[in-house]
């Protein structure tokens, strides 16, 4: 499906409209909770045959926030402090990432997104907000596919639905270097655990995803769609994302890059906290 145009020029300038406004941005990160790591705030959960390390932070609505490949919890040090006030914010570790150990020899988005589903049932959640950056936020668009019940609202900022350089995915230069990667490491023997696990969670970004465009047509739930107007991805492909999700608006983030929620953090946790605050306005 896709929207009109005029749709599409409506969110690229939600500003005009009273969504999104700027505001100055934090000079220093003065966090001193080291999120990520705290054994105040975290504990281990058995999920789906392996235990999921999650942490969380304040009182309200369930948000989950879920990191890019190789992460933790650690990658929303400068979201955290925002939505805590608001928010029974969880940041959970992926499997084989983070704390959340996986000995298994294979890894896919949808086995993260069905692993989240299952923390909010051992978590005793029925349905959560949810932000998701890079590989994060495909997860969050898997989750909203393969679980709609578990997701209200979403926010994803950096994903990707194809693991090649065709059509209007990754940038050539940026997919040529993990290429040049995999080519350099695909006959090696790996021993250790933690080389064999390396591979492992850099491989799910060579391999995956594999989503059709016409997949998003399942999600259900209002979506905003996020995209540095300097990502590693052209600009053109959150525009897909956006207008094949029924129900979305788009966000492309002038000067900004892969890490817009740690770049442009203040308006980032401002508009993504309004956007869920807000009724969807259907049109």
């Amino acid at each position: 499906m896709i929207k009109k145009s005029i749709n599409l020029f409506f969110v690229l300038c939600i500003s005009a409209v009273g969504f999104s406004q700027s505001y100055p941005q934090s000079s220093a990160d003065t966090t001193i909770v080291p999120y990520g790591d705290n054994p105040a705030a975290g504990k281990y959960y058995k999920v789906r045959g392996i235990k999921i390390y999650a942490e969380e932070y304040g009182n309200g609505a369930p948000l989950l926030m879920i990191h890019g490949n190789g992460g933790s919890g650690k990658a929303f040090k400068k979201n955290i402090p925002y939505f805590e006030k608001h928010y029974r914010v969880i940041i959970a570790d992926s499997r084989a990432q983070g704390k959340s150990v996986d000995s298994g020899d294979s890894l896919s988005f949808e086995m993260i997104a069905d692993d989240e589903a299952a923390l909010f049932d051992a978590m005793h959640i029925d349905s959560a907000y949810v932000i998701g950056w890079s590989d994060g936020g495909i997860v969050a668009l898997a989750l909203a596919m393969r679980h709609p019940d578990k997701v209200i609202k979403l926010a994803e900022s950096g994903a990707d639905l194809v693991p090649d350089s065709t059509g209007i995915a990754i940038v050539p230069r940026s997919w040529a270097r993990e290429k040049k990667y995999y080519e350099e490491n695909k006959d090696k023997t790996f021993t250790t655990p933690e080389e064999k696990n390396h591979w492992k969670v850099r491989m799910l970004d060579w391999m995956q995803p594999n989503i059709p465009l016409s997949a998003l047509h399942s999600i259900k739930c209002p979506a905003l769609i996020i995209g540095g107007d300097h990502d590693m991805f052209k600009i053109e492909h959150p525009m897909q994302i956006y207008q094949h999700i029924p129900r979305a608006y788009l966000w492309i983030v002038p000067d900004s890059g892969h890490g817009t929620l740690h770049e442009h953090s203040d308006d980032f946790n401002r508009l993504v906290d309004n956007f869920f605050r807000t009724p969807f306005r259907e049109r």
